[in-house]
């Protein structure tokens, strides 16, 4: 694809910024210098991104969440607010000083990119830092407190009536389901692990959406260990379908790295490449496609897999070797680009895999 025609949302301020979340160190910085490390940046139009005000967080999240989140972003760790608790601050989505900035920030990137799109100045418009899948419209969850996915989509229908999310992420996107459970307008469509007692507890095949948004939420429920050809197989399946039956004119990804083999969250078995083959199932669509990162807790291996994508966007091969940059040491000790699948048993069951798609496939008779 052509290098104007690729946005890249990027400022040193902005990486500094994602770097100091606790529960990330330097991810940010680690995806970005081996995007430079590989000379990528020069294939893609690198614009700064703009903070988020408070009325473009408002465009989804309630004033009084909004009002109170800055309240403890700015009295820190020595807030002890009994309203938080109802806010979902606290436990998975902790409060420390300047938590508001860097939500305000990541927001505002991903808007960055969505008017991009929106203003026709590129075709697909990257955000690796984006991706917060889980904040409710009055609630922080799962390490998410702003949704910066919601505000990217909303700026989307601004020019594009129908727009398909899919989420590629190992946990459910529920925020972003909930946020257009109602509406024919988005369908949102998650592959995701699907288990008792797995975060967040939603994603069955039965959440379908709600009035006349019935239908118009795919959930495609999957089990530990399932590796990229089977992934890839059921992906095209599903991807294929709800684009020739929904007709997007935009589309939203997120592409969360913790379904990669060697993640922490120890669930699914799939590599960088596996997930290029849904991305390019995408980008053959040739829409104005907005890419968000999310969840990875491997930071090489995201790093690696974010990467990759890139120049999947970029019609560029990458050499395997890893480059010399600040971040070297840490894809020890191969130093390659690639990502090893494990040893992991695939559970899932072809029977139920494939009622799984037959279902889906009747419920998008209804959408037609």
């Amino acid at each position: 694809m052509a290098s104007s025609r690729v946005l890249y949302v990027h400022s040193d301020d902005y990486v500094r910024t994602c770097d100091s979340m606790a529960r990330l160190p330097h991810r940010a910085s680690m995806v970005h210098l081996l995007i430079k490390a590989y000379g990528l940046l020069k294939f893609m139009r690198v614009i700064a991104p703009r903070m988020a005000s408070h009325d473009d967080l408002a465009a989804f999240h309630s004033d009084a969440y909004l009002s109170h989140f800055e309240l403890v972003s700015r009295e820190g760790e020595d807030a002890d607010l009994p309203e938080s608790q109802q806010y979902g601050l606290g436990y998975d989505c902790p409060v420390m000083e300047g938590v508001f900035e860097y939500a305000a920030a990541v927001a505002g990137a991903t808007l960055t990119a969505a008017e991009g799109l929106r203003n026709g100045v590129c075709d697909v418009a990257l955000n690796w830092a984006g991706g917060w899948h889980h904040a409710k419209k009055d609630e922080a969850s799962g390490f998410c407190y702003v949704n910066d996915v919601v505000l990217g989509i909303l700026k989307l229908r601004e020019q594009f009536q129908r727009v398909l999310y899919i989420d590629f992420d190992l946990h459910h996107g529920d925020g972003v389901e909930d946020a257009f459970s109602f509406t024919p307008k988005v369908v949102t469509l998650s592959f995701h692990k699907f288990s008792p007692g797995f975060f967040p507890g939603t994603g069955d095949i039965a959440e379908v959406g709600l009035g006349r948004g019935r239908f118009y939420s795919i959930n495609v429920p999957l089990s530990d260990g399932i590796a990229d050809e089977k992934y890839v197989d059921i992906c095209h399946s599903v991807l294929q379908a709800v684009n020739t039956t929904f007709l997007p004119e935009a589309v939203v990804c997120q592409f969360g790295a913790d379904t990669l083999a060697g993640d922490p969250m120890c669930s699914f078995n799939l590599t960088p490449k596996g997930l290029g083959q849904c991305l390019q199932i995408v980008l053959g669509w040739q829409k104005p496609t907005l890419l968000l990162g999310g969840g990875g807790y491997h930071l090489a291996n995201t790093a690696r897999c974010w990467t990759y994508l890139t120049a999947l966007v970029l019609d560029q091969v990458l050499a395997s070797e890893i480059p010399e940059h600040q971040f070297f040491p840490e894809y020890g000790p191969d130093y390659v680009l690639e990502v090893t699948p494990g040893c992991r048993s695939d559970t899932n069951n072809p029977a139920h895999l494939d009622q799984v798609l037959a279902e889906i496939r009747e419920n998008l008779k209804h959408m037609a």
